[in-house]
């Protein structure tokens, strides 16, 4: 049986979905309480941040194995994850909220101003002095009072960590984690901007620099009680020190985790579904490499057209290109920006043939764009 809540779009039936509200939890877990069959139901998984909290509840309520109440808040919310960290001796940037006026703040430089209700690097702002700080503050707010959130909503404060950055799917049955993939970014996330390109797996470095990751992630879902499901994790390896920047309960976000399909043989939705379901996982043929380039928005503007995706396409190791936004449609660029226009996926022997492929692939890539003029009315 599939339980799906309300979207834009219909979700095929087969005749045993059942469809709920995730934006009323009382009203979802009445219904399914009241199924005429609630063994019907084997497992829940939520699939985004806002169903973490739901899913933990129907789990509770059906006896099915989920994380706990601590566990869900901690790993849904940036601020408490780095309050654990804090309070239980894991590396972790010194932080602080944002005042009305940050020159009171008392602050490091660097530091980044990042809020904490939007995701995808949104509103993330690296700043090298007061001056820039206050821009920046100034700046998200305006970004949180566009996207209808608090004008004066909660914004983060923190040491910048400089380092190789690494983002890590997982998934945790019976509270042993299990690494899907450890993607590299080997573009540099200095700032002052933090729009990721190119995720590339498996990464360059030591099996034993692998094995620290792993027992340090570990080692932090115990702590927090994590002990079912997928998470996924960012961090950053400082003179062979791990800093946990950010780790969540749920699958990569986008259309990146299709690289997991390339490296492990199977889809990530299947992946976490084998899991819930304690299914025997099947052997397929996997690639030794792979890897995707969210196409970045190096000018803002109003889209007129896309040329050279045919040539971008032909690119040997490239497995597909595909081109999400349409004529007409205006590309914002980083921090405002939210969107890519677009994905390059490959696959190859290599990691590095991968990332060459996916650089190449990229330079064939030619966005015009109109100006974006704003009326001043």
């Amino acid at each position: 049986m599939r339980v799906a809540s309300w979207g834009a779009m219909d979700l095929p039936s087969s005749g045993q979905d059942l469809r709920i509200d995730s934006a009323c939890d009382t009203e979802s877990l009445k219904v399914i309480d009241e199924l005429d069959d609630r063994n019907l139901i084997k497992a829940v998984i939520p699939t985004d941040d806002v169903t973490v909290d739901l899913a933990r509840k129907v789990g509770e309520m059906l006896a099915l194995p989920i994380n706990s109440e601590i566990a869900v808040k901690v790993s849904t919310n940036k601020l408490a994850f780095r309050e654990f960290c804090q309070d239980h001796d894991f590396r972790t940037p010194k932080f602080q909220l944002a005042s009305a006026d940050p020159d009171h703040e008392e602050v490091s430089f660097p530091c980044v101003a990042k809020p904490l209700t939007l995701s995808g690097s949104r509103g993330v702002i690296r700043c090298n002095n007061r001056e820039e700080l206050r821009a920046a503050v100034d700046r998200i707010g305006n970004l949180l009072q566009e996207e209808q959130k608090e004008p004066d909503g909660d914004i983060l404060i923190e040491d910048f960590i400089a380092g190789d950055e690494y983002s890590i799917d997982a998934i945790v049955s019976d509270s042993v984690l299990e690494i899907l993939a450890i993607f590299e970014k080997p573009d540099p996330l200095d700032g002052p901007f933090f729009e990721e390109t190119i995720y590339v797996t498996p990464p360059r470095i030591s099996i034993g620099r692998v094995k620290q990751i792993e027992n340090e992630l570990q080692t932090v879902c115990d702590a927090i009680d994590l002990n079912e499901g997928p998470i996924h994790v960012e961090l950053r390896v400082q003179n062979h020190e791990i800093w946990i920047l950010e780790l969540a309960s749920r699958t990569i976000g986008g259309r990146c985790g299709r690289i997991i399909e390339y490296q492990c043989g199977i889809s990530l939705e299947e992946l976490v579904l084998i899991n819930a379901l304690r299914l025997p996982r099947p052997q397929k043929n996997k690639s030794s490499a792979s890897g995707v380039m969210m196409i970045p928005v190096t000018q803002a503007g109003v889209l007129r057209r896309v040329e050279g995706i045919n040539k971008a396409r032909a690119v040997e190791g490239v497995v597909d290109v595909e081109i999400d936004c349409r004529e007409g449609e205006i590309l914002r660029a980083w921090p405002e920006g939210g969107a890519y226009p677009g994905f390059i996926f490959a696959a190859a022997e290599s990691t590095d043939a991968v990332e060459y492929a996916l650089r190449a692939s990229y330079d064939c890539l030619k966005f015009v764009t109109a100006p974006l003029f704003q009326s001043k009315f």
